[in-house]
């Protein structure tokens, strides 16, 4: 069960910047998920935190994912 578990590894100020990173991700074969606040058409911009978008992923794949946002990731 735990390894159902999702896990943060990146907060995008916006829901455009967080479907690029969510994009990246998947190219990886990492899937994930967009968690936000607030609807998506409320803010197109982040005031204070309020559009901001965190992309989740399974436990399992933190390290790697967390790597290959850092750049870090050799194919």
């Amino acid at each position: 069960m735990s390894q159902n578990r999702l896990v943060p590894v990146y907060i995008a100020r916006g829901e455009l910047e967080a479907q690029v990173i969510k994009s990246l991700l998947e190219s990886q074969d990492i899937p994930c998920l967009l968690q936000s606040e607030a609807a998506p058409s409320v803010l197109a911009f982040a005031i204070d935190g309020l559009g901001e978008v965190r992309v989740m992923v399974r436990v399992q794949d933190e390290e790697t994912a967390t790597k290959l946002l850092e750049g870090e990731h050799h194919a």
